[in-house]
């Protein structure tokens, strides 16, 4: 859905995740901050970490691995991974 040429702002990013996360994960957005925890949230295990890899690229047309994950805990912590990523 990104277009490259098109640069996101932190909030269209935090938008669009948050988008596609509670469609894709069955959450309500409301649970969704910058503060909680983004394993417990999407309640995550190995499985929904490689299917949040594969909605990250789909969706936002940036690619991650589940290196760039370990220092991800909380939504914040995301966020600022994806604008890391689309700089």
């Amino acid at each position: 859905m990104n277009d490259k040429n098109v640069k996101m702002t932190l909030e269209d990013i935090i938008e669009e995740t948050k988008r596609f996360l509670s469609e894709d994960f069955k959450v309500d957005q409301d649970l969704i901050l910058p503060e909680s925890n983004l394993k417990e949230t999407l309640d995550l295990d190995s499985l929904g970490y490689v299917a949040l890899v594969v909605l990250i690229e789909e969706n936002l047309g940036i690619k991650v691995t589940g290196e760039d994950f370990k220092e991800v805990a909380t939504f914040g912590d995301f966020y600022s991974l994806v604008q890391k990523k689309l700089a």
